[in-house]
């Protein structure tokens, strides 16, 4: 018998191929094959939340190889991965197959392992199950919600915000989560207090530290001493003591290792030791349960990677504890296994923990088979496996408290000693340092966890003060998500689950809704706007308990406890009625509605108390937001249209409406350019600020003729240089641009520098090379010929000779795409093979003129159009003339 085994990915088909027989054939089916149409009506809940499915063009040559395949078998196995996603895609396939009647008189079973190794392969094959249905309509339901909400909620947030993205049903919350934290941190004030730390010594001459606890008799908390006044008191209050220990406190405390990854806890490490994103970290995890070829041996690294269990095969703590054992001695094995259990928000969905399918392939062992990446996590997740089966690490503390003799001054001295090591010889949790090899110690501790020892203290014993030292301290805002403490966030709010938080963070910023800053997350006033508009009009389908309480339901479906149509019945109803109710709402009251949530944002008060919102042109009118069909959103004057004044969406703090003003008043003038004698002035356009050489030639009446005059030369002024401070030397090297840097040392051949569309540039043998830290004025030849050397290599642009038509040059490029041809604006791909070195003037005509009988036609249809654009509709006066006549 035959039978053909579908996989979704082709990584995952080559590798168990491998351990299944002649009578097996494995196919892919690359992902999903089937999605619901981007269109309307999609998902239809007036029939019961009916859904159209349509085969895309990329999956159709792969589902005619599954069909052309299951036609002379006997046997289909679905073998996708053991989790909703995987469960779905079988089911895609098996409908897809169905419809064809291919299945008729043949066996269909599903296959699950939770790792790829022959034994795991083999087992799974001898025990195959039916498709699960809970967990098909878990997807269907999340499938048609995540549609319902994007097709519902995207179009009112276009009509009623301008150059606004769509919205998601969870992605909305995280991005709710980061602009409250960005408020909090805007609403942050800043409060100062000090700390006391003084140097004392033992009469054996021992130093030691503490700090002030005590002062006055009454003890300090941490924001007691609020200025350098007090602190300086205090300071001379410690320095006047004579101070004598009064109780030396002892214990031994332990630390237990943390328990093996889950899916969050392995992107919340890999993003804090690694600096891998959640998407990267998904990814490379991938790759490595999918297998990689060992030996000649294509094997999978480790378990299934989408999980939220964190329990162990017994075999695993088993291997694990043996080798133990053998590395590290028998010390460091507890007595008895380490049990780790969590209550899984599903049980049909919970698998086991990340691991190594096999812990006696040490990181150092497998080297050689693994690319960076893959080694860095592998070795994470080979320590914390290794790590949660050792015994716990053993630190004895003390804790020593001093008074003076008068009590009116107290301090302690803590210090801690790392007794016994324990799991920390391998790995420890938190954001120390790593380096992905497999070291005994590499990650254990890093300098802020060196052990703080103090010398031999007794009760009754003197300590002399040797010097005092205040420490200023100002309280700090709550830090900016990072993508672990993100994960972390969403996860105890019960919001998404593991498997989906990677693309949630990589929607909101494609979106442009977020940007990730030193590692952290900082809403784009788009974001901020969009959020303001669903907490505004949308308050119930943004809290965070809504939406974990939804998600619980959509477990709850997949446990098989409710049905999944009552779960879309009982969302939607009031969803699209609340959808209709703020389709109603006029937009320019929604506008207002933003413009007062957003307004301590985009206008915070100024340290003098003068308003941001008044208009630095009319300086009497009222500041606040506008919309805009091409650019979304813009500050402006409630004077309009008496008052023109316009700012782009950014906050106004001083220094931003000081640039406004200077900008709302027209041209700045710099000075007189010495070689021409002509004004150098700073003016503001639609695109930003520019510098202008010469006065704007006097522009006539509309349809009047041209202006009088040559065009002044302009200069952009880049982001890097003040508009307000820009000075006339700094404005007359950019009137300069471009400007010849020299001649390349090896070729002798020019390099300019200048300002482009896309920013400042080096130009090079027909080539541009971004400036992207360099000032474009000040660049010098060495490091202009050290950004070329290092930037990815490009061909340089080789003439071929003149055209004979016009005698303008023939050009050879290379491009996104490949070689080319180029004759002013006609461009001619190489023909395949073609070798780019010997291509003659004669190739390149022939090619081109090949080209341009090709173009005509479209050349003719864009010249139409232009006509048409430009041809002017007749007023109604004429059209009613042309009637009558």
């Amino acid at each position: 018998m035959t039978s053909v085994v579908v996989v979704e990915s082709p990584a995952k088909a080559k590798t168990i191929n491998k351990y299944l027989g002649s009578d097996f054939e494995v196919l892919a089916s690359y992902g999903h094959i089937r999605d619901l149409p981007a269109k309307d009506g999609s998902v239809r809940p007036a029939e019961d939340f009916a859904m159209d499915w349509v085969v895309d063009d990329r999956s159709k040559k792969h589902i005619q190889a599954i069909k052309q395949a299951v036609k002379s078998a006997d046997r289909l196995y679905l073998a996708t991965d053991p989790d909703r996603e995987g469960e779905a895609i079988s089911w895609h396939v098996r409908e897809v197959l169905e419809q064809d009647k291919l299945l008729a008189g043949k066996e269909v079973k599903r296959v699950v392992f939770n790792e790829i190794t022959k034994s795991a392969v083999q087992t799974a094959f001898e025990h195959p199950r039916e498709l699960n249905r809970e967990l098909v309509d878990a997807y269907l339901a999340r499938r048609a919600l995540d549609y319902l909400v994007g097709f519902t909620l995207s179009p009112v947030l276009w009509r009623k915000l301008p150059g606004s993205r769509s919205a998601g049903r969870v992605q909305s919350v995280a991005l709710r989560l980061i602009c409250e934290r960005e408020t909090e941190i805007e609403a942050f004030r800043a409060e100062e207090y000090w700390s006391i730390e003084a140097n004392l010594t033992t009469p054996d001459g021992k130093p030691f530290v503490a700090a002030l606890t005590h002062l006055d008799g009454e003890k300090l908390d941490k924001m007691a001493i609020k200025n350098e006044h007090a602190a300086k008191r205090a300071v001379e209050a410690v320095e006047a003591s004579t101070l004598s220990v009064v109780s030396v406190e002892k214990k031994t405390v332990k630390r237990n290792p943390a328990p093996p990854f889950t899916t969050s806890t392995l992107q919340q490490e890999a993003a804090r030791k690694l600096y891998f994103s959640a998407k990267k970290t998904m990814q490379v995890a991938q790759r490595l349960y999918e297998g990689v070829s060992i030996r000649g041996e294509t094997v999978g690294l480790i378990t299934y990677m989408r999980t939220d269990g964190i329990d162990m095969a017994g075999e695993a703590i088993a291997a694990a504890r043996r080798l133990i054992e053998k590395d590290y001695g028998g010390t460091y094995l507890p007595n008895s296994p380490r049990a780790y259990r969590n209550k899984a928000k599903n049980a049909q969905e919970a698998h086991e923990a990340i691991r190594p399918t096999d812990v006696f392939r040490r990181p150092k062992d497998i080297a050689h088979a693994l690319d960076d990446d893959q080694l860095k996590l592998y070795t994470l997740i080979w320590r914390r496996t290794v790590a949660c089966q050792m015994e716990s690490a053993a630190l004895d503390q003390v804790a020593v408290d001093l008074r003076s003799q008068t009590p009116n001054v107290g301090l302690r001295a803590n210090g801690s000693v790392v007794a016994f090591e324990g799991f920390f010889r391998v790995y420890r949790e938190g954001t120390d340092d790593f380096n992905g090899k497999d070291g005994a110690r590499s990650g254990c501790q890093g300098d802020d966890d060196r052990d703080r020892i103090l010398p031999p203290l007794e009760e009754g014993q003197r300590a002399a003060v040797e010097n005092v030292t205040p420490n200023q301290h100002f309280t700090q805002p709550p830090p900016r998500y990072s993508e672990a403490s993100l994960v972390k966030k969403l996860e105890e709010l019960g919001i998404g689950r593991p498997s989906t938080y990677a693309s949630i963070i990589s929607v909101l910023q494609d979106r442009g809704y977020v940007k990730l800053e030193k590692r952290r997350f900082e809403p784009e006033n788009r974001g901020r706007i969009v959020t303001a508009f669903l907490e505004r009009y949308f308050p119930r389908y943004v809290e965070y308990d809504f939406t974990a309480e939804l998600e619980n339901e959509l477990d709850d479906i997949s446990a098989g406890t409710i049905d999944w149509r009552a779960v879309l019945r009982e969302f939607w109803s009031p969803f699209f009625e609340r959808t209709e109710e703020v389709k109603d709402q006029p937009n320019r009251d929604v506008i207002d509605a933003i413009d007062e949530l957003l307004g301590p944002h985009f206008f915070p008060e100024h340290a003098d108390g003068t308003s941001a919102r008044r208009c630095p042109a009319c300086e009497a009118g009222r500041l606040g937001l506008k919309p805009s069909r091409q650019s979304g959103f813009f500050i402006g004057c409630s004077n309009y249209p008496d008052c023109k004044f316009t700012y782009p969406l950014t906050v106004l703090t001083e220094d931003a409406l000081r640039e406004a003003a200077s900008g709302s008043n027209g041209p700045r003038e710099l000075g007189v350019d010495p070689e021409t004698g002509e004004p150098v002035s700073v003016r503001k356009g639609p695109y930003g600020h520019y510098v202008q050489l010469g006065e704007t030639p006097e522009t006539p009446a509309k349809g009047k003729g041209k202006s009088k005059g040559p065009k002044p030369k302009r200069a952009s002024i880049p982001k890097d240089i003040d508009p307000v401070t820009i000075d006339l030397d700094r404005a007359l090297k950019l009137l300069s641009l471009p400007r010849r840097i020299g001649d390349h040392p090896e070729t002798g051949e020019e390099i300019r520098a200048g300002l482009g569309r896309f920013g400042p540039y080096l130009l090079y043998q027909g080539n541009y090379y971004s400036l992207k830290e360099d000032d474009v004025l000040e660049v010098g030849l060495n490091r202009a010929v050290a950004i070329i050397a290092d930037s990815p290599k490009k061909d340089p642009v080789i003439e071929l000779g003149p055209h004979p038509d016009d005698g303008k040059p023939v050009v050879r490029k290379s491009g996104r795409w490949g070689p080319f041809v180029q004759h002013g604006r006609l461009k001619a791909t190489l023909p395949k093979g073609t070798d780019k070195e010997s291509v003659t003037l004669e190739q390149a005509l022939e090619w081109l003129a090949a080209k341009a009988e090709k173009s005509p036609q479209k050349a003719a249809k864009k010249v139409a159009k232009k006509k048409t654009a430009k041809r002017k509709s007749p007023s109604r006066k004429k059209a009613a003339a042309s009637a009558s006549d």
